[in-house]
């Protein structure tokens, strides 16, 4: 059966309308049986250039785009902030209501979402670290693999939860980030602390673009497969429990050796 989602996204910048158009690309070559049954950005059009292009390809490609503005919201709100995630979540299960999807896929959505919302529906976040592995956004989660000369990283898709990036995992993957292709970048950052690598070069540090570079190519892929894994019945997602067969739980199914084999193909 055809596995209907929602797709949440801010999509300010291209990463955004890449990763969404990458899925479109696999449902039309039918390497996944999905369907993108709406698309929800909390950018209006006219907030900026990177959602507005954004919002003109989720229309051009035909997927209903639903926008409420969260920055709007946010001006217009009395109330603090937990009060104004549930108020402004409310207002997107409303605008959502005729819509059904089995899961809904957080894919550069730039907001918390509150619990009422991940309780309604299955929401799945894509994080740019392994399962248990550093929080925030993928700079941070980078700067902080960097400081503890971590020796593989890597991204996971989890169900959104109360607790921030700490959901039940679903799926992930793993690198190494150690080892010939790595071994430059590291010699180059002997005896420097974070805070002066953060303040020169910055996120121009060729350490940090190749560990962004190696786990950006691999992020859609896991998507795809993960996508892929729901909608034959792989995973079933049951309340806080993500088995890879009905009876069988696990602590997310991992989907390297997937991945490499598609980067293979691709070469």
């Amino acid at each position: 059966m055809t596995l209907k989602i929602g797709w949440f996204s801010t999509g300010n910048g291209p990463g955004s309308l890449g990763l969404l158009n990458f899925i479109l690309e696999e449902i039309r070559l039918q390497k996944i049986d999905v369907e993108v049954d709406f698309v929800f950005s909390n950018r209006d059009p006219g907030e900026g250039s990177g959602s507005d292009n954004f919002h003109e390809f989720v229309k051009n490609n035909n997927i209903p785009l639903i926008t409420h503005s969260s920055r709007l919201f946010r001006s217009k709100f009395v109330g603090n902030p937990a009060e104004r995630r549930i108020a402004y979540d409310r207002n997107v299960m409303n605008l959502i209501r005729d819509h059904q999807p089995a899961v809904c896929i957080l894919a550069g959505y730039m907001l918390i979402v509150g619990p009422e919302m991940c309780h309604r529906y299955n929401m799945l976040n894509l994080h740019p670290a392994l399962p248990g592995g550093p929080t925030g956004t993928w700079p941070q989660v980078i700067w902080s693999l960097i400081e503890s000369s971590a020796s593989t990283t890597g991204a996971m898709m989890h169900i959104a939860a109360e607790i921030l990036d700490r959901g039940p995992v679903i799926s992930y993957f793993s690198i190494p980030i150690h080892g010939p292709k790595f071994d430059e970048e590291w010699e180059e950052i002997k005896g420097k602390t974070i805070s002066e690598l953060q303040a020169n070069p910055g996120e121009e540090l060729q350490l940090f673009k190749r560990i962004r570079q190696e786990g950006y190519l691999r992020e859609p892929h896991l998507v795809a497969e993960t996508l892929k894994a729901l909608s034959t019945g792989t995973i079933v997602i049951k309340s806080d429990s993500v088995p890879d067969y009905p009876t069988k739980p696990i602590q997310g199914l991992c989907l390297s050796e997937a991945i490499e084999k598609r980067l293979t193909e691709l070469k």
